[in-house]
């Protein structure tokens, strides 16, 4: 019972602090100003590669991310105050910035482009469209709070709450690139910023219990000493 309780302790965690970094809706504003006025064939093609893509990229961060943190010599500790403190910041960022009421311009798409689309999957369209640089840092910081030495379990129903999370994220990103001409319309702007503040100040709170964990940690190894 604790362990499913670790599980979806994680699961709820790891959702809570991608879903505003990857923030699907506003990522379709870009896809569907990149692809243009493409079939609807293309975008469900296009929707479900990058899922897919998307699914595979936080894998591989998620796997070897402890593992370049024990190459650079990087506790544990010391990524949950670092990484903390970047949620917090990006956070507070989401929290305070301007409305915004992105209408991208989508061109009509030849048929060379539609060929070209294809080559685009990885690059620029799951990185950085999807998940930038910001989704590896948050990635590393659950990683290393998911980490607890000495109890294998947990660790393993925390690493596969986070992954289970992230497969959740993929569906959203499949569901909102599937259908952006439509989200993008249904969806009044003052709408989409009430609920942007809202996941911005759960961010920041995330951020800010991660870092403390970190400080708490460090502070105990510290006493030992």
């Amino acid at each position: 019972m604790v362990s499913v309780a670790h599980f979806f302790k994680f699961l709820a965690l790891a959702f809570s602090a991608l879903l505003p970094v990857v923030n699907p809706v506003g990522s379709a504003l870009v896809f569907l100003g990149i692809v243009g006025n493409a079939p609807d064939q293309v975008f469900r093609d296009l929707a479900r590669k990058i899922a897919i893509s998307t699914t595979l990229f936080f894998l591989v961060v998620e796997l070897v991310g402890t593992g370049l943190l024990t190459f650079f010599g990087i506790s544990l500790p010391v990524v949950q105050v670092a990484g903390g403190l970047v949620l917090a910041s990006m956070g507070w960022n989401l929290l305070n910035q301007p409305d915004s009421t992105p209408k991208p311009e989508a061109a009509d798409v030849s048929d060379a482009a539609l060929g070209s689309l294809e080559q685009k999957v990885f690059y620029p369209l799951t990185f950085p469209v999807t998940v930038g640089p910001g989704c590896i840092v948050v990635m590393l910081t659950l990683t290393a709070h998911a980490s607890v030495r000495g109890n294998v379990l947990l660790n393993v129903e925390a690493h596969a709450g986070i992954l289970a999370a992230t497969a959740l994220l993929s569906v959203i990103v499949f569901l909102c690139y599937r259908y952006a001409p439509r989200l993008t319309e249904s969806i009044p702007p003052h709408t989409a910023h009430g609920v942007l503040r809202i996941i911005a100040f759960v961010l920041l709170c995330i951020g800010v219990q991660i870092t403390s964990n970190g400080m708490q940690s460090l502070l105990r190894a510290a006493l030992k000493q």
